[in-house]
């Protein structure tokens, strides 16, 4: 079985199981933020702390990408094997809205204010052969 890390420490719970991601919330205002932060950009604060944001949401808004990510957001696709990808804001149950990618594609597939959920999915392979690993929204298996 291979290796699996993270992409990125801090964004999302790990080791796996019910994953959650994690931001920041102002201990003075309640402010959140994504990814977390040490100082609040609503009220200056510097007492902060970090919490999860949960798993699910609503799609506030979304687009299709038609046009391989560019550094250093790169994965292994090559410009054989992308396929374009849904992005979006996913409103988390705070209020804050995080951008994401979409596992969803098709403009027929998604909709404002649909229920979306987290999941984990494979960027690309570091140079041990370590799968690393980022997040995205799919469809709520309430909306199928």
């Amino acid at each position: 079985m291979s290796q699996q890390k993270p992409l990125h420490e801090g964004l999302f719970t790990w080791p796996p199981g019910q994953v959650e991601l994690l931001g920041s919330r102002c201990q003075n205002c309640g402010e959140h933020a994504f990814p977390a932060q040490s100082s609040c950009r609503a009220c200056a604060g510097s007492e902060t702390e970090v919490v999860s944001l949960g798993n699910q949401g609503s799609l506030w808004t979304w687009t299709i990408q038609s046009f391989m990510p560019k550094a250093p957001y790169a994965t292994d696709e090559t410009a054989e094997t992308f396929r374009p990808y849904g992005v979006g804001y996913v409103e988390m149950a705070c209020g804050l809205r995080v951008e994401s990618r979409l596992r969803e594609s098709s403009v027929g597939d998604l909709r404002i204010g649909m229920p979306m959920a987290l999941e984990l999915i494979p960027v690309r392979r570091d140079e041990d052969g370590t799968e690393l690993l980022t997040f995205q929204f799919r469809a709520s298996p309430e909306t199928a």
